[in-house]
């Protein structure tokens, strides 16, 4: 059942999403060669609670921290560790969520780690180039087909595949609530979005094919012929003035 929400309970929602977007942001100055990724999930912990917010993600179904931090080929889950350190060259994604006051904010950026090869550049340009194609049909009577079919146009018309097994979902008072929202469909298709609804918009976009498998730590996601892999998202309101990007500090 999709849950609309009123404007004070968006408002809400803003609020545990821009500090979201805070925590995010300080990540980015952080993220470089030599630092352990188990350092970033600190970091991030640490400030959401300063906040007066707890991460979504520690616990969750068992998950055991608060940040994912994938890798390369790491589509998303990856898990923090004091082993696993960036090395120049890498290209990595930093999906992190909060609850503040009843409401959760969720988003995800991928960044590059040092110098990258264009390769790496493009395939980070192309996922966040496709989240905003979506956002922009993120409209009240448009379908929800519209979102999904503007992601996957931006990403296959670059060379990239669409990951198919895991989606963008709506978010409120839970982490993840209905709809489900696939990043491949065809426009015009599926339920109409209306006014109310907050959708956590995510593409993850692979150089490669667009098949993944599970690691067996039961969480970590990786592309299965090894290419590297891009995500981005962020929490989105319909609003009677178009999309409201909810998880952003301006």
């Amino acid at each position: 059942m999709v849950i609309l929400k009123l404007p004070d309970e968006i408002e809400k929602a803003r609020a545990s999403n821009r500090i979201v977007a805070e925590v995010l942001s300080k990540l980015r100055e952080k993220v470089r060669p030599g630092v352990r990724t188990r350092e970033l999930d600190k970091f991030a912990e640490e400030i959401s609670q300063k906040r007066g917010a707890k991460p979504a993600f520690k616990g969750y179904h068992g998950y055991p921290y608060s940040l994912c931090i994938s890798v390369n080929e790491v589509v998303v889950h990856g898990m923090p560790s004091e082993e696993s350190v960036l090395k120049e060259g890498d290209i990595v994604g930093l999906d992190f969520g909060v609850c503040y006051q009843g409401f959760f904010g969720d988003a995800t950026i991928t960044l590059p780690v040092g110098k990258v090869n264009e390769k790496a550049l493009r395939l980070i340009q192309v996922t966040e180039q496709s989240l905003y194609a979506g956002i922009e049909q993120a409209k009240d009577g448009n379908r929800l087909g519209d979102i999904s079919a503007a992601v996957q146009c931006v990403v296959e018309d670059a060379g990239y595949s669409v990951v198919r097994d895991f989606v963008g979902h709506g978010i409120g008072k839970n982490l993840h609530e209905d709809p489900q929202i696939p990043n491949f469909g065809k426009k015009g298709r599926g339920i109409e979005l209306k006014r109310g609804m907050i959708l956590a918009i995510e593409p993850m976009v692979n150089a490669g094919k667009y098949k993944v498998k599970v690691l067996p730590d039961g969480w970590t996601v990786i592309t299965e012929d090894g290419s590297l892999s891009a995500h981005f998202e962020h929490s989105v309101a319909i609003t009677d003035n178009g999309p409201d990007i909810l998880s952003k500090l301006n």
